[in-house]
């Protein structure tokens, strides 16, 4: 089905695959899920890890704790502490992570034996 027909449809929350695709929408959600799979981490720690503004970083995080994927907690320390870790329900999408990963990898060992087989052929 098409994106438009999906939306028209107003698939959200009745379609397996709209609703995830809706959930992890955007450049940063899945980096920032997986950086959080492995425990805590504080907002400057996952701006640095992921190399990401301020803004577009803060955005994300307010998305995804409204979506209940990431729960936020604030210290009650001066200056303040908060740090960002997967809920329940986020932490379950921790297989689907690895899966990419997988994924992610024998498409790139892909994209360098067709690269080689280009070079190989251009120098022929």
């Amino acid at each position: 089905m098409k994106k438009e027909q999906c939306e028209k449809a107003n698939l959200f929350g009745k379609c397996p695959f709209v609703t995830t695709q809706q959930l992890i929408k955007g450049k940063w959600a899945i980096l920032i899920l997986h950086e959080l799979s492995d425990g805590p981490v504080r907002f400057k720690e996952l701006q640095r890890n992921i190399d990401i503004t301020q803004a577009t970083l803060s955005s994300q995080l307010k998305y995804l704790e409204q979506e209940g994927l990431i729960k936020r907690k604030v210290y009650p320390e001066i200056p303040p502490r908060v740090e960002y870790a997967l809920t329940d329900i986020g932490y379950s999408f921790t297989p689907v992570l690895n899966e990419i990963e997988k994924w992610g990898m024998k498409y790139i060992d892909y994209l360098k034996e067709k690269n080689k087989e280009k070079s190989v052929s251009a120098n022929s």
